[in-house]
């Protein structure tokens, strides 16, 4: 089937709910009108469905192909034109700054946008995604030479970007990366080392590729503290000369097979370092903490495709009577979405869709105030839920929207298993977004580890006041007492972590998965109580689209019914704590 844009729940979400329809009174965000976000969401939905969808399966059965002679990679049949076109249409440019060629329109809609282009083809909107995570490092960090020499080119679309961190004996724990970085007499570096799963390394889409590379410098500290960042082009922009960073092959991988991942062999290439020495890590963590929210777009676009190919199954599939009595008296059966077992998986697939947009789309309002909000506190604030989201936003939404993925091959039953219908390649395609740029485990420890001590607390103290203040001016809230339910828990979770874990950190560690799934439910149930309020007010007044409002006020009952139930048994895995899980001795795992 076509995909369809959920246009109507992102104005719904945009300007009733988070209130983004007003971006545009912010300085930085002036052209930023309700009219401007409108068009953006019908141009990149036509965009998405008419350019995008059509290279996705031809990706899938293509995949990329490597030439060992020349070291070349050739992009799936369409992959070079719908580029193109994405291109010619700005959309590079979205969000990116104003004085190298960019729009500068609020992040908001680059989120919109990237659930769109990962609903329609993944492994094509890798190329574009991971680029505009380099333009972010090299904004932040790189000196002026550096943005003249590269930024226009990479928000313009003609060059793309890479993160070049893993290597074979190293995944998470860079410390232990072994490329080198000697120093030229003309200020450059020599870089030598090898990367592996490096998304977009080689292809036939740009003429240059910016590889953004880490690697430490004689000398350095054999820690993360030694770690510098480098950038290093395929061809060198002054003169042309082909760089020695070459694709060493290719990963043979279980989905995103148009995405070329590549092993890159730095064969003493040209780089210039970013940023100071040794202070490689927080540059990049620039770029990562972008690609983490990204990745997450990924998990809610595949997501909502598998939700709309199954809703279009279940619709026209017909398979026993209801148990209610015939629904489709005239034809040999009903369609099964009469029956309860296949609504059950709709609406888990639909709900959580909803809320998991609704916490992506909060956070990337947030992360505009965090820039652009005349005042300092209200700036601070809102950096700080972006901070402590960000693992949330990664995590979750690849979690969810993979089961989700599996809850639409389900429906499709035996047919969901073949090739003949497109959702055994989005549950393939959707499995690596909760492994790469740090896995869910990893989101997880980040969470607990780093961003609840972060600022003695402050960042998940602004988290509490935001959901507390809510409650507390909107004492007729929808589903008040089970989001006040949900939140002490997730207050116990948290004083439970901050009592237990300083003392053990195994602690920490059983603990971060439950607890980052308790956050993610609970602020998810805030913004269903906010979405169910203003839909309730919408009717009330007889504005707005009467199915869809009628909707969202059965799917938060849903959510608070059927979903946030979850957060019970999960403040008891955590209050439970580490022995069970730990107390396996070596002997056991075989016996």
């Amino acid at each position: 089937m076509q995909y369809q844009a959920p246009a109507n729940d992102l104005r719904f979400l945009l300007f009733d709910v988070l209130g983004a329809d007003k971006l545009h009174e912010l300085e930085k965000y002036a052209d930023a009108t309700p009219d401007l976000i409108s068009a953006v969401i019908d141009e990149a939905g036509k965009l998405a469905s008419e350019v995008i969808q059509p290279t996705n399966q031809i990706g899938d059965r293509q995949g990329c192909s490597y030439d060992p002679e020349t070291k070349s990679v050739k992009t799936p049949d369409g992959f070079k034109e719908a580029y193109q076109k994405f291109v010619e249409g700005g959309w590079t440019a979205l969000d990116a700054p104003l004085e190298f060629g960019g729009q500068g329109l609020p992040h908001t809609l680059k989120f919109v946008v990237d659930e769109m282009v990962c609903s329609t083809n993944l492994s094509l909107g890798m190329y574009p995604g991971l680029t505009h995570g380099a333009i972010s490092a090299l904004y932040a960090h790189g000196s002026e030479e550096l943005k003249q020499t590269y930024l226009e080119k990479l928000i313009s679309g003609e060059w793309t970007g890479t993160m070049c961190l893993t290597e074979p004996q190293c995944g998470t724990d860079l410390g232990l990366i072994r490329t080198k970085a000697t120093p030229n007499d003309d200020g450059s570096y020599a870089i030598e080392g090898t990367k592996i799963w490096i998304t977009g390394g080689e292809h036939d889409l740009v003429d240059n590729i910016v590889h953004l590379v880490l690697a430490k410098l004689p000398g350095a500290p054999d820690t993360t503290k030694g770690i510098s960042l480098f950038v290093v082009p395929k061809f060198l922009p002054d003169s042309g000369e082909r760089n020695p960073a070459f694709c060493g092959g290719l990963e043979h991988k279980m989905g995103i097979k148009g995405s070329a991942t590549c092993v890159m062999n730095f064969e003493g290439a040209k780089g210039w370092l970013v940023g100071e020495p040794n202070k490689g890590m927080s540059a990049m963590f620039t770029m990562m903490n972008e690609a983490r929210l990204m990745v997450g777009m990924q998990g809610l676009g595949l997501a909502e495709m598998a939700y709309q190919e199954s809703l279009a199954f279940a619709r026209e599939r017909l398979q026993s009577r209801s148990l209610s009595g015939p629904k489709n008296p005239n034809g040999p059966a009903d369609a099964i979405i009469v029956h309860p077992d296949v609504r059950r998986m709709l609406m888990r697939q639909k709900v959580l869709n909803e809320g998991m947009r609704a916490l992506a789309l909060f956070t990337g309002h947030q992360l505009d105030l965090s820039v652009a909000h005349p005042d300092e506190s209200v700036r601070e604030n809102a950096d700080d839920l972006v901070q402590l989201l960000t693992p949330v936003v990664k995590a979750f939404l690849t979690d969810e929207g993979y089961n989700n993925a599996n809850w639409g091959q389900q429906v499709l039953g035996g047919s969901g298993f073949t090739q003949d219908w497109p959702l055994e390649q989005l549950v393939r395609d959707g499995r690596i977004a909760r492994i790469y740029e740090g896995t869910n485990g990893i989101q997880a420890m980040d969470l607990v580890g780093r961003k609840l001590s972060l600022k003695g607390g402050q960042l998940v103290r602004a988290l509490f006041a935001e959901l507390t203040g809510y409650l507390k001016d909107n004492p007729e809230a929808p589903y008040r007492e089970e989001l006040k339910v949900a939140l002490k828990s997730l207050e116990q979770a948290t004083m439970w972590l901050a009592q237990n874990a300083p003392k053990d950190p195994e602690q920490a560690g059983a603990a971060a998965t439950p607890y980052l799934r308790i956050m993610a439910l609970t602020v998810i149930g805030y913004l269903w109580s906010r979405m169910a309020g203003v839909a309730g007010q919408q009717l009330q007044l007889g504005e707005g689209n009467k199915p869809l409002l009628e909707g969202k006020q059965v799917s938060a009952r849903y959510y608070f019914e059927k979903l946030m139930p979850e957060v019970d048994w999960l403040l008891k895995d955590i209050q439970t704590g580490k022995d069970s899980l730990m107390a396996f001795e070596d002997e056991h795992w075989v016996a």
